[in-house]
């Protein structure tokens, strides 16, 4: 038998290569243009933390004041985790999004986009809020 012949067989009995998604690593405008967010690894999974503050909302506290865990409202807001706990899933990235504003956590699914932004969705059961965020120079 020719190797031409044994190809399609051969095909039948290797394992699919794993879909991996397009990197998400680097330094992100958020879509209000009011932070930088820059992801990368945390442990074994990744997660993006707020790094740079640009717009500061009038009266906004500094610290975590929104949050449900009273132990965590005085840790400042820049530095916090903003997306956590993201694992590669193939064709995105899941975890989960916190937003400081209301200090609450959602469901996340973040997708780099072929004009290299990042579609940044949050979720409350099947209901998304999808945002665009942008490379951050």
């Amino acid at each position: 038998m020719t190797i031409l012949r044994a190809l399609p067989a051969l095909l039948f009995l290797t394992p699919a290569a794993a879909q991996a998604a397009t990197p998400i690593a680097g330094r992100w405008l958020t879509a209000d243009g009011s932070g930088v967010v820059t992801i990368g690894a945390c442990g074994g999974a990744t997660c993006g933390r707020l790094t740079q503050i640009l717009k500061v909302r009038p009266g906004a506290a500094a610290t975590d004041v929104n949050n449900t865990d009273p132990a965590l409202r005085s840790r400042p807001i820049k530095g916090i985790a903003i997306l956590s706990g993201f694992a590669d899933k193939g064709k995105d990235w899941r975890g989960t999004i916190y937003d400081p504003r209301n200090g609450k956590s959602y469901k996340s699914i973040v997708v780099r986009n072929a004009d290299g932004t990042l579609a940044v969705k949050g979720c409350i059961a099947f209901f998304c809020q999808t945002q665009t965020w942008t490379p951050a120079r």
